[in-house]
């Protein structure tokens, strides 16, 4: 078993999170506490189990702000999706779950996208907007760049957006272009 502790700040609005992530041989677990001062000021929780193999099983987001605490499950149910508890059919086929307020969730389609410079990886997710807490079906894709490099374009719910991401070798962000970059405490 490894715990590794990763920090990333926002660099479009001011925000901090922490993340700690577990790998164990059987499940990878990810809990992380998110803090915001867009949308009025807000904390952000995430919990997530996810296979060896680095797919979502599932994970629990919970929001508290100035409109008070609010919680979303969401779920894998083979090729779908339950949303607390329920099922949604519009989610079939999305293959993972994209959080819009942390880069830990790009790391599941960054480990997919194949090695070769220009090669790339179409997929659909299960967006959860962190400020709303709602959850959409979304489409995304990631060129590879080279060595840790990619570029990430949205191709549904914020259609032409684009940000290169540099990654360490785990495929998790290091600096997301315009969002986020990792930083380390002081020692």
């Amino acid at each position: 078993m490894t715990t590794t502790i990763l920090f990333w700040r926002r660099l479009d609005v001011e925000g901090l999170e922490r993340l700690e992530l577990t790998v164990t041989p059987d499940a990878i677990l990810a809990d992380s506490s998110v803090i915001c001062l867009e949308a009025g000021g807000f904390r952000l929780d995430h919990r997530w189990r996810l296979s060896p193999e680095w797919r979502a099983l599932s994970v629990r987001v919970e929001r508290w702000g100035p409109e008070g605490h609010h919680a979303l499950a969401l779920e894998r149910t083979g090729a779908g999706w339950r949303v607390g508890g329920a099922a949604r059919p519009d989610l079939d086929g999305a293959e993972e779950p994209d959080v819009s307020v942390t880069p830990f969730c790009n790391t599941f389609p960054i480990r997919r996208t194949p090695q070769a410079p220009g090669a790339s990886l179409t997929l659909d997710t299960a967006f959860i907007d962190g400020a709303a807490l709602t959850v959409a079906r979304s489409r995304q894709r990631y060129d590879r760049q080279g060595p840790g490099r990619l570029r990430y374009v949205d191709l549904g719910l914020s259609a032409g957006f684009q940000a290169d991401l540099v990654v360490d070798s785990r495929g998790l962000v290091v600096a997301y272009e315009h969002l986020f970059e990792r930083i380390a405490p002081p020692t």
